[in-house]
């Protein structure tokens, strides 16, 4: 297995790699600039893994997948998390920040691991898979909400959905401007009701769609906190056993 380490600071990258290898992995490269990176993916086959700090001495480390397809898995290692969400929309394992804590690491790697397993079990004949789907149906999702206002009946349309919620045993739907409106429906139905190219459901309370997240947030045990436009109730957090999933679909 190939891993590299791209961080500027030399005695943080020799502290990474022994906590690095102490997981029984293998460290055969250790980058320490933009400008190093790139001339040495040109000339090099692209590794396994890479723990990628962001900010390092001659600009951001995102500069390098502006110039070279980068088809690595990666592990964020930096003091910053402001650029969560431009990070997860890469091929990302996590974001780690700094200063590393050896049991977040060790999940971090876990995960590379289960993704690289399960990535060499499946072998796929997708042009079978064409030939199947010859004329597909297309699905129809969900395009308005029709909600009871005392005697009169509302349509809100999708667009108007900021998020989706549960509470006290009912199904709301919160709009941009800030409303909720009670539903006739389930989350479980939702999820079903709604296209998954634009909704997610976060957690057992929450269904985002893609347009109402404002900001992303790294939170503590590598979940990940949500900031929506209006909606301030609770914090919207995305599940542990979620975010890998919730990464793959903001891709």
């Amino acid at each position: 297995m190939n891993i590299i380490i791209i961080e500027d600071e030399k005695p943080a990258a020799r502290l990474l790699q022994r906590k690095v290898e102490k997981l029984g992995l293998e460290v055969t490269q250790m980058l320490h600039s933009v400008e190093e990176a790139l001339n040495w993916f040109q000339n090099n086959t692209h590794p396994d893994l890479i723990f990628l700090d962001i900010q390092l001495s001659d600009g951001l480390s995102f500069e390098i997948f502006e110039q070279i397809d980068i088809k690595s898995a990666i592990i964020f290692t930096t003091a910053y998390d402001e650029y969560a969400l431009r990070a997860f929309k890469l091929n990302s394992i996590d974001y780690l920040l700094k200063p590393i804590d050896e049991e977040d690491l060790e999940t971090a790697v876990s995960k590379f691991k289960a993704r690289a397993n399960a990535n060499a079990a499946v072998s796929l004949d997708f042009e079978a898979i064409k030939r199947m789907l010859v004329n597909p149906v297309e699905r129809e999702y969900k395009a308005r909400f029709s909600v009871k206002i005392g005697q009169q009946i509302k349509v809100i349309p999708i667009q108007e959905v900021e998020c989706f919620f549960s509470e006290n045993k009912g199904t709301y739907l919160h709009t941009f401007d800030n409303r909720d409106y009670l539903l006739d429906t389930t989350m479980e139905q939702l999820e079903n009701d709604l296209n998954p190219k634009d909704f997610f459901r976060i957690n057992r309370k929450f269904i985002l769609p893609l347009k109402g997240i404002k900001e992303i947030q790294v939170h503590t045990n590598s979940r990940l906190k949500i900031i929506l436009p209006t909606y301030k109730e609770d914090e919207v957090i995305v599940a542990r056993e979620r975010v890998n999933d919730f990464k793959t679909w903001l891709e």
